[in-house]
């Protein structure tokens, strides 16, 4: 009884898996990863700069693309350490609690993301539906609301699937399959049962992003309705611009979280790097892509980032010049 108790205890130690049979080509591996990091945390970065220092993105829209590129950032952040570790410099081993702590912040992100994106498509549908009442609707205040409910939604309904791990014994084997902590992963290293755990997570997962991917295309539909119903094909296709942006940032979230569903569901067969693509996939592909797309698709932004940069440039120029200034006097 004692070893089992031990086996729960914060001295529980798991061994976190790289690239499955690459190991020796971790270090060149690491290479495409911090391109890819450093471009989710740049670009999510300069997106999030422009909409607070811009009084023109000042609107509902912006407001929420902001949240987007926080929880883009969160995201990153939350896998970084740990995947990098690995490449770098094995660095393997991650505790009970750090374990705990990152696939907390994983699913809450991973949930924070989900509700912005139904934030953004409700956002879509009172412009496109009743562009006069717009501002009315979503006033700052009522985004606030819908941010800190979020927030809220997310650590509701995340905390006790993560606290129920506690009650685990986990006397298998500690080696995890991915290069980050995920929930499906840890509870398969369990010798204990599992299925309340199992029941908790499913109904976390149904009653939050589960939920989202059906109001989601719902909200779609009831725009799509709305848009036709405008006379002006010009109208039309103004209408339907506005919504491109958010439908590239839905796909780009919910495939590869589905496909990541299917493959630990019912994948069991597939080859290890299969799960490893699909992982890593799902948690890089929305932080890198979101600011790209929202920067080529969306004028005001692109606009507010080249400004930021021109004025960087010049600002950087200016000391040059004082720099040469100052040495000719000297």
């Amino acid at each position: 009884m004692s070893n089992l108790q031990n086996t729960t205890s914060s001295s529980v130690i798991f061994l976190l898996t790289g690239v499955p049979w690459l190991e020796a080509f971790h270090t060149w591996i690491s290479i495409p990863f911090c391109f890819l990091y450093a471009t989710a945390l740049s670009g999510n970065s300069m997106v999030l700069f422009a909409i607070v220092t811009q009084p023109s993105l000042h609107e509902p829209m912006y407001y929420f693309l902001s949240m987007l590129s926080t929880t883009d950032l969160g995201l990153s952040v939350s896998t970084l350490f740990t995947m990098l570790g690995i490449f770098w410099f094995n660095a393997r081993e991650i505790s009970f609690n750090a374990c705990l702590s990152q696939m907390f912040f994983i699913k809450f992100f991973t949930v924070m993301e989900s509700s912005v994106l139904l934030a953004m498509a409700f956002d879509r549908f009172v412009a496109i539906s009743d562009p006069l009442r717009y501002a009315i609707i979503l006033t700052d205040s009522r985004i606030t609301q819908i941010g800190v409910a979020i927030v809220i939604r997310g650590t509701i309904t995340l905390t006790p699937m993560v606290a129920l791990l506690t009650r685990l014994s986990y006397c298998h084997s500690r080696m995890l399959h991915h290069s980050y902590c995920f929930h499906p992963d840890v509870m398969k290293l369990s010798c204990t049962d599992t299925r309340l755990n199992n029941a908790v997570g499913l109904t976390a997962m149904i009653s939050t992003v589960g939920v989202d991917s059906i109001l989601i295309p719902f909200s779609y539909v009831l725009i799509i309705k709305t848009i036709l119903s405008i006379a002006s094909p010009e109208e039309r296709k103004k209408a339907f611009s506005t919504c491109i942006s958010h439908i590239g940032a839905v796909a780009i979230f919910y495939i590869p979280l589905i496909s990541l569903s299917f493959v630990h569901r019912f994948g069991k067969r597939a080859p290890a790097f299969v799960h490893t693509v699909i992982a890593n996939t799902y948690l890089l592909l929305p932080p890198v892509m979101n600011p790209i797309i929202y920067s080529v698709k969306t004028k005001q932004i692109r606009r507010a980032v080249i400004k930021i940069l021109h004025s960087k440039d010049t600002k950087n120029h200016r000391n040059s010049l004082c720099q040469v200034v100052l040495s000719i006097e000297k």
